[in-house]
């Protein structure tokens, strides 16, 4: 699959962070969140089965499988072998630049100053994740940065919850939000699926 970082984000109105703890959970989560049309999912590198959902995750049809938390430069690689179609990192640093020409796979890097966002479009990112978005000044923050770099889409994400998201999605640069709520480790640890679908189905309405 060939998608560029933009149409990944408007893909769905949510990027559901999603950390398994339990590899049987990859693909009935996926099939879940599909079901209920939030299709891009960032899988982090947060517990030790990150790989292997994500390998999983990609052989569900429908599903936009990216990885989330990549801060080590071999990661890039790795996660792209395991069918990974975009990458997420908390910050950006010149070793993740690298990494990421070399291996290819589209970046949404992390950024919180407008000094940071300034650095990542010097370097060719023009869609950028505002991390974490609430402490960073959420709502106030992004439309600030909006008047001197008109040129930047963003995915906010941190501390956004169902509530908060429409706020943030009516922005003009904003193209997606991140969050964990799509996800709850209850809900997960019970195989309740049908009520992951039904949180999806919430969030994919937000985008109106």
């Amino acid at each position: 699959m060939t998608m560029n970082l933009l149409d990944i984000m408007r893909t769905s109105a949510v990027i559901p962070v999603i950390a398994i703890d339990d590899p049987d959970h990859a693909v009935p989560l996926a099939k879940a969140l599909v079901a209920g049309g939030i299709r891009v999912l960032e899988v982090t590198l947060r517990t030790q089965h990150g790989l292997a959902a994500i390998r999983a995750m990609s052989e569900v049809e429908g599903a936009i499988v990216g990885v989330g938390t990549l801060t080590q430069p071999e990661e890039f690689a790795a996660a792209r072998d395991a069918g990974a179609v975009f990458g997420v990192s908390p910050g950006l640093t010149d070793a993740l630049i690298a990494a990421q020409k070399s291996s290819g796979l589209p970046l949404l890097p992390g950024v919180m100053t407008p000094s940071e966002v300034m650095k990542a479009r010097e370097q060719g990112f023009r869609q950028l994740k505002l991390f974490p978005a609430v402490p960073a000044g959420g709502v106030g923050m992004l439309n600030a940065i909006g008047g001197p770099l008109p040129d930047i889409t963003f995915c906010p994400t941190g501390g956004i919850s169902q509530e908060t998201a429409p706020a943030f999605l009516a922005l003009k640069n904003v193209a997606c939000v991140g969050g964990s709520w799509l996800t709850p480790k209850d809900a997960m640890k019970a195989g309740d699926w049908g009520h992951i679908t039904a949180l999806a189905k919430a969030a994919s309405a937000l985008r109106g």
